[in-house]
């Protein structure tokens, strides 16, 4: 496998799972630690995937979609959601979103990476 680079964003520098598993699955990873750092930062540049927590603290997954839609970047997004919310979910999904994955999940990401990486 290719090694593709991911940037993983989440307010909460302190969740391992996602940067270890996301490493073990064989892809390279960068790290912001907000939207705000991710949308000034050169490694945005080179960014092919994100995978986003919906409920980021400063600025929300969805509102990161949003201004990366408004830039017309199309970089595809595996978001992340901690509660079950299918409308949410489909709402997501129709504005371009790869999947949402609900916590827990393992197999489920590379399934969606896959997919983002046709």
């Amino acid at each position: 496998m290719t090694t593709t680079p991911i940037i993983s964003l989440d307010d909460e520098p302190a969740r391992e799972p996602l940067p270890c598993l996301v490493r073990f699955l064989g892809f390279d990873l960068r790290m912001c630690f907000s939207a705000r750092e991710f949308l000034s930062c050169a490694s945005g540049e080179e960014t092919q995937c994100l995978a986003l927590d919906v409920a980021m603290l400063s600025t929300t997954g969805p509102e990161l979609q949003a201004k990366l839609a408004w830039l017309r970047e199309t970089i595809p997004i595996v978001f992340i959601m901690a509660e079950d919310d299918h409308d949410r979910k489909q709402v997501l999904i129709r504005r371009g979103a790869v999947d949402c994955l609900l916590k827990p999940f393992d197999d489920e990401l590379r399934d969606a990476l896959d997919r983002a990486f046709p």
